[in-house]
């Protein structure tokens, strides 16, 4: 289920591309066909699979996964690994590669947002914080007041 949540995601973000000819800044027309250059699609009897399209207008995206695990209970997943490229309205070359297994969608490329480093004053309070023993038992009472 989520690689199939993640292949429309994918393949939504790519059709919402901006429809640019190769080389030219200017729109397609609204409405205007856009060949398809080169599409494979295979599936396999044993669940794997491999799929990939390049458009006239520059958008490449191509996927292939496989089941993990096959025939253990509870342990299958099915992992994918893939990515596709287009071109922003501001005309940059956007390229994103991932993978989605049981531990998630993992995307990476040059345009995502990172998070900023963790202070060193605040990564020092987490490194602490993380030695204490759990404090999950039972809830902290104060004895001058009753709840």
């Amino acid at each position: 289920m989520r690689t199939f949540v993640a292949l429309s995601l994918l393949l939504s973000v790519a059709l919402a591309a901006p429809q640019f000819r190769p080389g030219s800044p200017q729109p397609l027309p609204a409405g205007a066909p856009i060949p398809i250059i080169r599409q494979t699609n295979v599936h396999n009897p044993d669940g794997s699979y491999a799929w990939s399209y390049e458009t006239g207008n520059g958008i490449t995206a191509e996927e292939n996964g496989q089941i993990k695990n096959p025939g253990q209970k509870d342990l299958e997943a099915m992992v994918a690994q893939g990515g596709f490229a287009y071109t922003s309205p501001e005309g940059i070359p956007i390229q994103l590669r991932y993978v989605a297994d049981e531990n998630g969608f993992r995307p990476e490329g040059a345009h995502l947002p990172v998070p900023p480093p963790i202070p060193p004053a605040i990564q020092r309070a987490l490194d602490y914080l993380a030695t204490l023993p759990s404090t999950t038992e039972r809830p902290f009472r104060n004895p001058g007041r009753p709840f």
